[in-house]
């Protein structure tokens, strides 16, 4: 990795990706917002680097991760950094807004240590989770039995839920829920999800990287 610190390079290309899975398309543009140590070490550690060469999809054992700037610019990823306080987080804390051609994603998230991260906020929603299992991010509409239904459906097909989180906008407005999950999944079960809730506008899943 580039630089002295796993926090300030491993973690922030996993951040980095963790967004560009969200956003599930091509991205054009992103600003990265950066705080504490992230904000004033973040050119000598490379954590500039790290975090350009996630949103381009790279993963932490990539050797393209030092020439990341050079990598956004063959594929017209447009990029600039600032420094803002952000709440009351881990000093190694980014909020990454992401853009491509039809989506815009928000993910607000800290690198914990030893490559570890934890997202903080998914477009503005406080939902916590690691990236270090498979994890579905489903976006749907508030409805009474739905997280009863989801989490039937994943145990009759074998897949063990570690962590789950939900929140919505509004009584029967738009909702996202997050399942950290223990199996590799494939595209089939999404589609017995969608068919079988009907009010799930998009599942993405994560994956570790």
């Amino acid at each position: 990795m580039v630089g002295p610190s796993s926090s300030h390079t491993a973690g922030a290309v996993r951040i980095g990706n963790i967004a560009r899975q969200l956003l599930n398309e091509q991205p054009l543009y992103v600003r990265f917002s950066l705080m504490g140590s992230f904000a004033e070490t973040y050119q000598g550690h490379g954590t500039d680097l790290a975090l350009i060469a996630g949103v381009m999809g790279l993963s932490t054992m990539d050797e393209g991760i030092p020439k990341a700037k050079s990598i956004a610019e063959e594929n017209g990823l447009q990029y600039e950094f600032t420094k803002r306080v952000l709440g009351s987080y881990h000093p190694n804390t980014v909020l990454v807004e992401l853009s491509g051609a039809t989506r815009t994603v928000k993910v607000l998230a800290s690198s914990l240590g030893g490559g570890k991260v934890e997202v903080q906020e998914l477009d503005d929603y406080p939902l916590k989770f690691s990236g270090e299992r498979p994890t579905l991010v489903i976006h749907h509409t508030d409805r009474k039995g739905v997280i009863s239904e989801l989490s039937g459906i994943l145990y009759q097909k074998g897949v063990n839920i570690a962590r789950m989180a939900n929140e919505r906008s509004k009584i029967n407005g738009p909702a996202i829920t997050i399942c950290e999950i223990d199996n590799q999944i494939g595209e089939d079960l999404l589609t017995i999800l969608k068919n079988e809730i009907p009010i799930i506008d998009e599942i993405l899943i994560i994956q570790t990287k």
